[in-house]
C-alpha cells in the first residue's frame, strides 16, 4: 500500500508540474503577444482568394466525397 501512495504522489506531483509550466507558458506568450503588438502596429491586410480557387477547391471537395462513398459501396 505505501507504494501505491507514493505513486500517486509522484504522479500528483508530475501532473501539478506540468499544469504549472503550462500556466507559466501560456501568461509569457500572452505578454509577447501584448509587447510585439505595442511595437508592430502594422495593419494586416487580408488576402482574399480568387472565386476559381474556392471553386476548384470545391470541385476537389466533391470529387474526395464521391471517392469515398463509392468505396463504402464497395465493401
Amino acid at each position: 500500500m505505501n507504494l501505491v501512495s507514493e505513486g500517486f504522489s509522484f504522479m500528483l506531483l508530475g501532473m501539478g508540474s506540468v499544469f504549472l509550466f503550462l500556466i507559466i507558458m501560456v501568461l509569457v506568450l500572452k505578454a509577447q503577444g501584448l509587447i510585439l503588438a505595442r511595437f508592430f502596429k502594422e495593419n494586416l491586410e487580408v488576402i482574399a482568394t480568387p472565386k476559381a480557387e474556392i471553386s476548384r477547391d470545391k470541385e476537389i471537395v466533391a470529387v474526395i466525397v464521391a471517392a469515398i462513398n463509392k468505396f463504402k459501396t464497395k465493401s
